[in-house]
């Protein structure tokens, strides 16, 4: 496993970050999860994400588990707040108040003194950006978080967040932000990929995989393979079903000769095209069984030829969504992605 700097920061991360978005608590049963955070472990990777809201707080409390055990400073651990984790006025947002209590209740279910990256899930434009910004920088002065990150945060956001911590002083400054990117989803790429670069911001990708559709997984004309996320329940199929239009699953396929020219699973093609793509410090992906992690884990370190890095492009075309204002619109898709049904259903 190689690691890389996470942006301009000293904290130095697994290429591959293990997640449990989705997963851990809601699609995998406990045992399971715990088989799949050991494979990440015996893979090498060194760095895991969650967040508060995953599975109402299930999740973070399966990845302390299956952490257990393992030497606290050989791993980073990252999860987040914001979002909802409960029915009452403040159990959301970026408060002082819900940012203190959300970061106190995620220790206790991690079971660790500190996490390594405390990130804002999204943006709170209904709580002063100055006062998160202190939260946040308390918690840093009280040992209890290491760095600070955001998720899905537009580039004026991000670039205001910068310039307001400068301006007061304070000692925590965000090195990271997580947004989905993938050979498909490429809105960063405009505003806030330059953005991050200039200030010394490491990108954290989720969904490389495209939801499992870059995985070549899910055939045109054909109904979702038996123990694919896209069958299973919850809410996993809700994000998956913008991904399964037709003509985009047909592309996919035909990636595949692209990938077994250089030596690769559909999967590590596409982990391995992220990785190559400027100010990405590290994807995360996530499992249901530990050969996946396995798989996955094994795109580190590969380097694609400019060849196949323009073959890719070449054949997702103009399926490629390159849209900056749809920056944190993770549902916006191109209506080319999805079946015609889902698109009706879905609006």
């Amino acid at each position: 496993m190689k690691h890389r700097h996470l942006g301009r920061s000293g904290l130095r991360v697994s290429e591959i970050t293990y997640g449990n978005w989705l997963t851990h608590g809601e699609l995998v049963a406990r045992d399971a999860a715990l088989v799949c955070v050991r494979a990440a472990v015996e893979a090498g990777i060194t760095t895991f994400d969650t967040a508060d809201v995953y599975a109402r707080g299930a999740a973070e409390e399966l990845l302390g588990e299956a952490l257990r055990g393992v030497r606290r400073e050989s791993v980073e651990i990252a999860t987040k707040v914001c979002l909802p984790t409960g029915d009452g006025p403040n159990d959301r947002g970026l408060s002082r108040k819900h940012v203190l209590e959300s970061c106190h209740a995620s220790l206790r279910r991690l079971g660790t003194d500190y996490v390594d990256l405390y990130q804002a899930h999204r943006y709170d434009d209904r709580t002063p950006l100055e006062e998160t910004l202190i939260a946040f920088d308390d918690l840093v002065r009280q040992g209890k978080v290491r760095y600070l990150g955001v998720s899905e945060w537009t580039a004026p956001q991000i670039r205001d967040a910068l310039a307001l911590a400068d301006q007061l002083g304070l000692r925590g400054r965000i090195v990271s932000n997580q947004p989905q990117y993938n050979m498909l989803w490429r809105v960063i790429e405009p505003e806030v990929l330059p953005l991050c670069e200039r200030e010394g911001l490491g990108q954290i990708v989720f969904q490389p995989l495209a939801q499992g559709v870059l995985t070549g997984k899910y055939r045109p004309g054909q109904p979702p393979p038996v123990g694919s996320r896209a069958a299973s329940g919850g809410r996993a199929p809700v994000f998956i079903r913008r991904v399964l239009g037709d003509e985009l699953l047909r592309r996919v396929q035909a990636l595949r000769p692209v990938a077994e020219e250089a030596g690769l699973s559909m999967a590590q093609l596409a982990i391995a095209w992220t990785l190559q793509r400027p100010g990405v410090s590290t994807a995360l992906i996530g499992a249901t069984r530990p050969e996946q992690v396995t798989e996955n884990a094994a795109a580190a370190g590969v380097r694609l030829d400019a060849d196949v890095m323009r073959r890719i492009d070449e054949t997702l075309a103009d399926l490629i969504e390159n849209d900056a204002t749809k920056t944190a619109q993770m549902m916006a898709v191109k209506a080319n992605w999805a079946r015609a049904e889902t698109l009706t259903t879905d609006a």
